[in-house]
């Protein structure tokens, strides 16, 4: 790491380990005002985490100011946001729905609902081109009448009467939501009903009358991370205070939550105790109240539910159950007989439901009251296979029309009917309903095109790796470009969490950059789950350097291909990709003209202090233990900058209502740039969450900037 040895160092190292006290940040300050330009910090000044601190505030509405005055004066600010709401706004949307409970449900925004309208209609009016809602609860109205800026964050619904829900409302787009109990029917807040206080809360139905809680109950309650280890359960008329402790995790776990598992006519109640971000136990609690009892299956998993009896679970390591011969590799889906183990606690007949091979993956998994549905990705395409059980397993791929990326975005147990929804780089989304019963398709909804796509060519590559594993990319362009280094080109990745990169239509992409003459490059790297665990566990802790080194060999082979050169190539990334793009810049800033960092992490040596941030040791490692330390330091964007390096101009986007990532990463690396006469832009929107936009203005707002910095840069 390029530890610049200033004179600060011992009390900026005091402040980073321990907190300092307003008259140590003093004294900080009035030192570093003192020094040259060059010598100020070896840290940015702790003030900047100060979330709603008037003096982080200050600093971050003048750098506001400076970047929307020069990005709002460029007339192509003024096409991209109309351009932008148009899209966002457009009243032909798919209205995306859940079934359940015989109703669609929709959450709708547009000009008129800014914050958005929950409503439902029937299934037989959804499939109609322009159904007729029921509305349910207006957002707009609700923060009107309480003068609240609420941002609706969804809502955990009764089995038994989908009626009766507990709808989560947060201030500003943050994380922590408050939580009341609502009934659709009556179209209003139960009188007396469940009511829990602004937490990053987690709940599961009993019955009508009971849930189970996770949340803040008191200052000792949360874990490191920030979220609650502590469950307890609440009858109806109780007070929080008067709760029964449950279950108990501990401090050093990430978070402790209640849910359920539908189970035939019944449901159980479960607990998972999340050890790690990727490891975890889980627990039964019985009803009569005794104490909670472990299920036997390994902590890298996920239970996806109960289908026919079969407890259906996704492996993301290798296991053997105890007294079972077979050994079962990470990435299978596998299930066993749920009854038997309520009632002797062993786990018999185990059973492969899907074995994936090395380019394959399961991405998702839905349970209807018939069948199972896995959506797969195979070579980062989408397919659909419909699964039953009769003492073993059998399936047969849904005969969809083969254009792009698929996902379940509607499915439950009461019914065989889902909708799925499809959609590619170049062509809009379609929804279709499907009884998997008797496999009947049928489009239901689609949008029209946002964007000129008649000119546009979709290709996939590979590119080899410096350890010459080969990273597919897509890229979308248009087919008659010129292949002479100058198309202004952008290069987008995430590559963490596996999470897996599909090829998506967007609307504003294609609009303001596509129809622009610009190319879009979407990598596939380590890190994400586009080839199952393997493939996220590739990049984990000190291995990382694989998943920048993936990006950078992607970004040459454009390169090489004279798609593009590095005067007109920019990159783009959000919250761990925030972070790949501060490595990007760092470590190859000859390789970029321009690079859009939203949301990032960048300070990799205080990150697990930061709110959510001890929760994501398990993807980066821990700056408290050496060896991993160690790597931080080389990693860490802020800890890396050359005062003097010839950096390529880079634009930070970020969310003061962040409760996730902290904006302080955001700050902190815009004020070193500041001190070192590097060039960046900085817009972080007051309000927003981690989306950085609380709404859809608010989006569109924000990719016009984004777009109007990258043709500033790449394209002029």
């Amino acid at each position: 790491m390029k530890l610049l040895k200033f004179t600060s160092i011992a009390i900026a190292s005091a402040c980073l380990i321990a907190g300092c006290s307003n008259s140590e940040k003093e004294q900080q300050n009035k030192l570093e005002e003192s020094l040259p330009m060059t010598e100020k910090v070896v840290e940015a000044p702790l003030w900047l985490e100060e979330v709603e601190g008037e003096q982080a505030l200050a600093k971050v509405n003048g750098w506001n100011k400076v970047t929307l005055d020069k990005l709002m004066a460029d007339k192509r600010y003024a096409q991209f946001l109309e351009a932008g709401l148009e899209i966002v706004n457009a009243k032909d949307k798919i209205p995306y729905g859940t079934y359940k409970g015989g109703f669609v449900y929709n959450f709708w925004q547009d000009e008129n609902q800014v914050r958005g309208m929950l409503r439902r209609t029937t299934l037989d009016e959804y499939s109609k081109p322009q159904p007729k809602w029921q509305d349910l609860l207006s957002i707009d109205a609700l923060s009107a009448l309480e003068e609240k800026n609420w941002v609706y964050k969804g809502s955990e619904c009764l089995e038994s009467n989908y009626d009766r829900c507990l709808l989560s409302l947060s201030d500003g787009g943050k994380d922590s939501v408050e939580m009341r109990e609502w009934d659709h029917s009556k179209q209003d807040f139960v009188e007396n009903g469940f009511v829990i206080p602004e937490a990053k809360t987690g709940v599961s139905w009993k019955d009508i009358n009971n849930i189970n809680i996770a949340t803040n109950w008191d200052d000792d309650s949360l874990t490191e991370s920030g979220y609650p280890f502590i469950i307890k359960s609440l009858q109806r008329g109780q007070q929080l205070t008067d709760a029964k402790h449950i279950f108990e995790g501990t401090k050093t776990d990430v978070g402790v939550w209640p849910f359920s598992i539908k189970f035939g006519d019944r449901n159980l109640n479960m607990v998972v105790r999340a050890v790690t971000f990727f490891e975890s136990e889980y627990f039964w609690l019985p009803d009569d109240g005794s104490q909670a009892i472990q299920l036997p299956i390994p902590q890298k998993v996920s239970i996806e539910g109960v289908f026919k009896g079969q407890l259906v679970l996704s492996l993301k390591q290798q296991w053997s159950a105890l007294n079972s011969k077979e050994t079962f590799d990470s990435g299978d889906l596998v299930s066993f007989d749920l009854e038997h183990w309520l009632q002797k606690q062993e786990i018999k007949d185990l059973h492969l439901v899907y074995h994936p091979n090395e380019r394959s993956t399961v991405d998702g998994v839905s349970i209807t009251a018939n069948k199972l549905v896995l959506t797969l990705l195979e070579n980062v395409v989408s397919n659909i296979y419909v699964y039953d059980f009769n003492k073993k397993w059998s399936q047969q791929k849904l005969a969809m029309p083969e254009n792009g990326s698929m996902s379940v975005s509607s499915a439950n147990q009461d019914s065989d009917i889902i909708f799925i929804n499809q959609e590619s780089f170049v062509a809009p989304d379609t929804l279709f309903k499907v009884d998997v019963s008797n496999v009947k398709i049928a489009a239901i909804k689609s949008i029209p095109a946002r964007f000129d796509a008649s000119n546009i060519v979709v290709e996939q590559f590979q590119a080899s790796s410096k350890d010459g594993e080969k990273i597919p990319y897509f890229v979308v362009r248009q087919k008659d470009i010129i292949f002479d280094g100058t198309n202004p080109t952008l290069q987008y990745a995430y590559g963490g969490f596996q999470v897996s990169l599909k090829p998506s239509y967007s609307g504003l992409l294609g609009k303001n950059w596509l129809e622009q003459g610009g190319v879009y490059v979407l990598a596939n790297i380590r890190g994400g789950g586009e080839f199952g665990p393997n493939w996220h566990q590739a990049g984990l802790k000190t291995k990382r350097q694989v998943i920048f080194d993936d990006m950078i060999a992607v970004g040459e082979d454009i390169i090489a291909k004279k798609i593009t050169s590095a005067k007109h190539l920019g990159i783009m990334g959000g919250s761990n990709g925030g972070l790949l793009m501060g490595v990007m810049y760092t470590q190859r800033p000859d390789l970029w003209n321009a690079v859009v960092c939203q949301v990032p992490l960048l300070d990799m040596l205080r990150y697990h202090k930061l709110l959510a941030g001890a929760s994501w040791v398990g993807e980066y490692g821990s700056p408290d233990i050496p060896n991993e330390r160690a790597f931080l330091e080389k990693i860490s964007p802020l800890h890396n900058i050359d005062p003097q390096g010839d950096y390529p101009s880079i634009m930070f986007v970020t969310s003061t209502k962040d409760d996730r990532v902290h904006p302080g990463h955001a700050r902190k690396m815009a004020y070193m740039l500041e001190q070192y006469g590097h060039d960046f832009e900085y817009y972080e929107n007051i309000d927003g969450g981690h989306s950085a936009s609380a709404n859809l203005q608010e989006k569109a707002k924000r990719t016009a900037l984004e777009y109007t910095f990258l043709s500033q840069k790449l394209i002029d």
